[in-house]
């Protein structure tokens, strides 16, 4: 990985600054964020770190125009199903904006096609499977989350544990197929999905 040198940094303004500050950010939740729970990660944990993730993949992902009702409408941060976040997601994403959309959360109890979601973290339910709401949301530029540990898969962003941390992989193919550009930072923080990482 390439380190800036401090005149470096301070030659990045504005829109790159930020999206520095964010990608630091993730990168230190990659490989450190659970460097204090060892091997044994505790759930709790566990979910905290990918209740901040959820709403930092945003600024790495290109959102059509129409995704947003106005210029100062939310940034949606949907759960569908059951929460295993709790407040974690609340706190996370107090006070935050993406893209100067403020950030908001919300719970789905179902998923219709088309949900008013930016991101949307795909837990178990006993009121819809999984496979079906992947299959409403198709085609819509939704960023899908699923979760290793709740035995969800298909979804943009997967979340998986390697070595007790907590990583992702990312299929740009099918972000594309539903109108999203992820960056390439992004991709390379990405683990191979179906690898060991």
């Amino acid at each position: 990985m390439a380190v800036l040198t401090p005149s470096q940094i301070g030659g990045i303004t504005g829109r790159s600054r930020r999206g520095l500050t964010v990608l630091v950010a993730l990168i230190l939740a990659v490989w450190g964020g659970s460097a204090g729970a060892g091997l044994a990660q505790p759930a709790a944990l566990e979910y905290a770190i990918k209740a901040n993730f959820l709403y930092k993949f945003g600024p790495f992902v290109e959102w059509p125009s129409q995704a947003f009702a106005s210029p100062s409408s939310a940034f949606n941060v949907c759960v569908a199903g059951e929460d295993p976040f709790g407040s974690a997601l609340d706190d996370a994403v107090r006070g935050q904006t993406v893209g100067g959309h403020p950030v908001v959360v919300r719970r789905l109890k179902t998923v219709s096609a088309n949900p008013p979601c930016h991101v949307l973290y795909v837990g178990r339910s006993p009121d819809q499977k999984p496979a079906d709401v992947m299959r409403l949301v198709r085609g819509a530029p939704v960023l899908t989350v699923t979760d290793e540990q709740l035995g969800t898969s298909g979804g943009i962003v997967h979340f998986v544990l390697r070595q007790g941390r907590v990583r992702f992989g990312v299929d740009a193919g099918t972000a594309q197929a539903d109108g999203l550009a992820i960056s390439s930072k992004l991709l390379q923080l990405a683990v191979p999905l179906g690898g060991a990482g």
